[in-house]
């Protein structure tokens, strides 16, 4: 079980190091207060109380999981509503110190309510500038439950957006029924129109999900990868490649991907020698953040500072940032006087 006590003072260091994000979800990143005003701005007679709301999204499982985040979005109806969560996502991330983070967005999610890509985008990249002191850039996610020819239509607009911060693409949602080969064709065309790529996997499907991912799809980064450590000759290929993983440990536990933190591999990945970096994947949704992971990880897997740190570094150099600005978030990291660099 992950621990819910207050944390020692001792331990705000976590709270106050500066981080980098690279896999979060905007839709999952609503603060609870945000969301509270959309359900009641919509269905004011069956929004119950702010408990109530919190209450709903403890899952029983993946699927479950899967369908509250349909929920969700349900009440995401206009392209302001979709200005309102990213201010207050991006508020939310620079409370918590976060320099950098790159963020999913899921605009196919909204395409057969009416919404178009594009004004969605557009919405957001406005609610996301209203916040200074912090970037962020957009990952679209292709939402492999779409089916690939969604997918390609996204994509056609997509490339015109590109204005807007978007970086990459990558593909989420129901992994364990869409399977990532099918998605081929438009990853290829992705790279050509110079899109960064990652995908969902190793989350609800096993290795071979991962495998199609790295082999098929070729993407840049694997989103979670928690289920490549049941492969041992897949997890020497993602060290010997170095393909960034993005590991979400406590939204492994709240999906029950793992029985309890203490069973997920991502300290036996680090010392594999993969490159690893900690998210939040939904944090709003799982009562967690970059701080409450990093806490957590030194609790139970006996991250160091120095080794939480080398995490963060490698966040940054994971990031799909020009490598002069890259230079300079891994500077600005190190400037921090609380950072504790490897040695230490």
């Amino acid at each position: 079980m992950i621990g819910g006590s207050r944390p020692a003072p001792e331990l705000d260091w976590f709270d106050a190091i500066p981080k980098v994000e690279l896999h979060v979800h905007l839709e999952g990143a609503i603060p609870l207060p945000a969301l509270y005003e959309l359900v009641r701005k919509y269905d004011a007679a069956a929004a119950g109380s702010l408990n109530d709301l919190e209450a709903r999204f403890r899952y029983r499982d993946f699927p479950h999981f899967i369908e509250m985040w349909v929920w969700k979005n349900g009440f995401l109806r206009e392209l302001d509503d979709f200005a309102h969560i990213a201010e207050a996502a991006a508020s939310d991330l620079h409370k918590q110190h976060v320099l950098y983070a790159e963020a999913f967005c899921s605009p196919p999610d909204f395409v057969a309510r009416g919404l178009p890509v594009g004004g969605i985008v557009e919405a957001i990249r406005r609610g996301l500038d209203r916040v200074p002191g912090i970037a962020v850039n957009l990952v679209a996610d292709l939402v492999r439950d779409s089916g690939p020819e969604q997918a390609g239509r996204t994509l056609d607009t997509l490339s015109e957006l590109k204005g807007f911060g978007i970086v990459g693409i990558g593909i989420g949602g129901s992994e364990h029924a869409f399977p990532p080969a099918p998605f081929a064709a438009v990853f290829e065309r992705a790279r050509g129109l110079g899109f960064r790529t990652s995908a969902h996997a190793g989350e609800a499907a096993g290795p071979s999900s991962v495998r199609d991912a790295l082999n098929v799809l070729r993407v840049d980064r694997i989103g979670h990868g928690t289920r490549a450590a049941e492969d041992p000759a897949l997890v020497e290929e993602l060290a010997a490649r170095q393909v960034p993983v993005e590991m979400c440990p406590i939204s492994n536990v709240r999906t029950g991907v793992v029985p309890d933190l203490a069973a997920h591999p991502i300290r036996a990945f680090v010392e594999r020698g993969l490159l690893v970096t900690v998210n939040t994947d939904d944090p709003a949704m799982f009562d967690t953040s970059l701080a409450r992971e990093y806490r957590e990880l030194a609790r139970v897997h006996g991250f160091t500072r120095a080794g939480i740190c080398g995490l963060v570094e490698n966040a940054a150099r994971a990031s799909w940032l020009p490598d002069g600005a890259k230079a300079g978030l891994l500077a600005a990291l190190r400037a921090d006087p609380g950072w504790a660099p490897a040695g230490r």
